[in-house]
């Protein structure tokens, strides 16, 4: 190894005239070994029907600790709302616990190759919005327990909250079970296909509208034209419209919504815009120019989600020269709920530098498009993530489809999570271990139900646990 970043070990092109060396993080040329047949043998030891296989230790805490658990850290008069969300439906507790089913999944078969993964790959974490040209793009659009593991884990999350999605809706088991098996084959097919595409065709593959005739999601058509209608109004100027009221010297500033929105003190106020210095360094330089012709007017508290409820998450109004307003997402970035997992699973475990910087990392990672205005800071000590709020961001509800949507709902995402895992994992070796036949896809789908009975089982406990008094919850917020 020479000083120069160049490996003379191994060499790569010029065969005719005389070797190059290859460059450090480059392939070799010619290609060695086969993904393909690598992934392919994988299967002696974690045979693809193995994956139905759901084994519950005596480790595994019950519903009510695991949400106390998850709540550590949290603003304390927030979780109870937290917890009323999660217990309104099963779909819902799914949502708030990426953490249990992570201690779960550590104990289901693994074939070891990893990928960046979502970690929260629900049915609900796919959606709509908006690219740098004003065009919408579907993809995955949430990262906050992003890390480095086991590809099946996103994937059996996925079919899971389909079979949830579709008992809530009241589609009938061998709706629910063949979404949930629809979901695993477009994953597999979507994985063969983009091995076998030129890499840079793969890396941007699939990831606006023509994925829903790539997958025969027709039947989702008329659902994805409305909620893109809905998308394209869902902005920065509608939420401020809403949010905000005008102040005498022509600048704006939001009015409380609680328990939603709430103003904040002034100092709180202020850390946070003192903390936009930072992210700043975290953008490409082209980007600074945009925000230089902002100025910050305003910052409030915003309540988010499910499994974010209780974390800190501000709003911080933005206004440019004419009064148009741009509003950015400062959202404080926790350490994923699979971390404590990951080692359970034979994952390394890397030391993280900051998690708002892992949260975007990830996220672009796994993205083929991701917002402009994505970046990391630091508030009073806490790392946060900053992102633009309302970006045209529009999102199906899986638990609102029609039956006969569900398994086209299902395709599509199944797609999308293959595409977004193909960008850190090799998708010959994945696709090599997949295969052709539906072994996997019936053994994702057997799984599936199996811990859809789990998480009903789950919120029953939650629900009781409210009742009695265990752990408090404030429903319908």
């Amino acid at each position: 190894m020479t000083g120069t970043g160049v490996d003379v070990a191994e060499t790569a092109g010029r065969t005719e005239g005389g070797r190059l060396p290859r460059a450090r993080g480059f392939a070799a040329w010619p290609p060695q070994g086969s993904p393909k047949a690598e992934g392919k043998a994988l299967r002696a030891n974690v045979p693809r029907s193995a994956h139905h296989a759901l084994d519950l230790d005596g480790s595994r805490p019950d519903a009510v600790g695991a949400v106390t658990e998850s709540n550590a850290g949290r603003i304390p008069e927030l979780t109870p709302i937290r917890v009323g969300r999660m217990a309104a439906t099963p779909f819902a507790f799914l949502r708030g616990s990426a953490g249990l089913m992570a201690h779960d999944l550590a104990r289901t078969p693994m074939t070891g190759i990893g990928a960046q993964i979502c970690g929260d790959a629900h049915a609900a974490n796919f959606g709509l919005y908006g690219d740098a040209r004003g065009g919408l793009v579907i993809d995955l659009n949430d990262f906050d327990e992003t890390v480095h593991g086991p590809w099946e884990w996103d994937l059996k999350r996925l079919a899971t909250s389909l079979v949830l999605a579709g008992r809530e809706a009241g589609a009938d088991e061998d709706t629910c079970r063949a979404a949930a098996q629809d979901a695993a084959g477009a994953y597999r097919r979507t994985m063969r296909l983009l091995a076998k595409l030129p890499v840079l065709d793969a890396w941007n593959a699939i990831a606006d509208e023509e994925l829903v005739s790539h997958t025969d999601a027709h039947d989702l058509l008329g659902t994805l034209e409305r909620v893109s209608e809905k998308a394209r109004a869902n902005t920065s100027g509608r939420f401020a419209a809403k949010s905000t009221e005008e102040l005498t010297d022509g600048g704006r500033r939001f009015v409380d919504a609680p328990p939603v929105l709430r103003r904040i003190p002034d100092t709180e106020a202020a850390a946070v815009a003192a903390s936009l210095e930072s992210y700043l360094d975290t953008l490409a330089e082209d980007r600074l120019p945009l925000l230089a012709r902002h100025a910050v007017h305003d910052v409030a508290f915003r309540v988010v989600g499910t499994g974010s409820v209780g974390t800190r998450s501000y709003v911080v109004l933005l206004l440019d020269h004419r009064g148009e307003p741009l509003v950015l997402q400062v959202k404080e970035a926790r350490p994923s709920a699979l971390i404590p997992h990951l080692a359970t699973a034979g994952f390394e475990v890397p030391p993280v530098e900051h998690e708002g910087r892992r949260v975007v990392l990830g996220q672009k990672r796994m993205q083929v498009v991701s917002d402009i205005l994505l970046g990391w800071t630091t508030v009073d000590g806490r790392p946060f993530q900053v992102r633009q709020f309302r970006n045209r961001k529009g999102s199906v509800d899986p638990a609102a489809l029609a039956a006969d949507q569900i398994d086209d709902y299902g395709r599509m995402t199944g797609a999308l999570l293959a595409r977004a895992h193909a960008h850190s994992a090799d998708p010959r070796l994945i696709a090599g271990y997949c295969g052709k036949n539906e072994e996997l896809d019936e053994a994702i789908a057997a799984f599936a139900v199996t811990y859809a009975d789990r998480t009903e089982a789950d919120h029953a406990e939650l629900v009781a646990g409210v009742r009695a008094g265990r752990i408090a919850a404030e429903m319908g917020v």
